[in-house]
């Protein structure tokens, strides 16, 4: 199955690139995934919170076709251990579906079309953290995941 994480804005931090690129390569040994930096908004600074979010929601779901799985990365989703979402993986992979897509959105969150369009709501923590720095704890998890379905010793409880 492929799997992709969208993302609005770049990952400017060169460590963060560095460890986002570490992560991509592992977790591309077990199946593929493709991380899709959507450049923010050039008018931002100028535009209300929930004009940004609207925006980038149009951006976003331009990216995801009907068939994908959406999951919203959120930190008002549902908590789940790394075992617990190495289980969520293995059912979607044995599902048979073709996509896998992970959404961080931008600064002001997201829009509600989004939430809605999402079949899952995931949350890494109840705490806020950079976007930047979101994206490098998903794919360290998502690794972990996969690694945890491998039983390989990545892991520890």
């Amino acid at each position: 199955m492929n799997s992709r994480l969208i993302c609005m804005g770049k990952t400017d931090d060169q460590l963060i690139r560095g460890l986002l690129d570490d992560y991509l390569k592992r977790i591309n040994r077990y199946s593929s995934c493709t991380i899709l930096e959507i450049p923010n908004l050039k008018k931002a600074s100028s535009m209300k919170e929930e004009e940004v979010r609207s925006a980038e929601a149009d951006l976003i779901l331009s990216q995801v076709t009907k068939d994908d799985y959406m999951v919203l990365l959120d930190e008002r989703g549902e908590k789940i251990r790394s075992r617990d979402f190495a289980s969520f993986l293995n059912q979607r992979f044995l599902s048979g579906m073709k996509g896998l897509v992970f959404i961080i959105g931008g600064a002001f969150g997201v829009d509600e079309r989004i939430k809605k369009r999402a079949d899952y709501i995931l949350s890494l923590s109840r705490m806020t953290f950079p976007h930047q720095l979101v994206r490098l704890l998903f794919t360290e998890q998502l690794y972990r995941a996969l690694t945890i379905l491998r039983n390989e010793p990545y892991h520890h409880e």
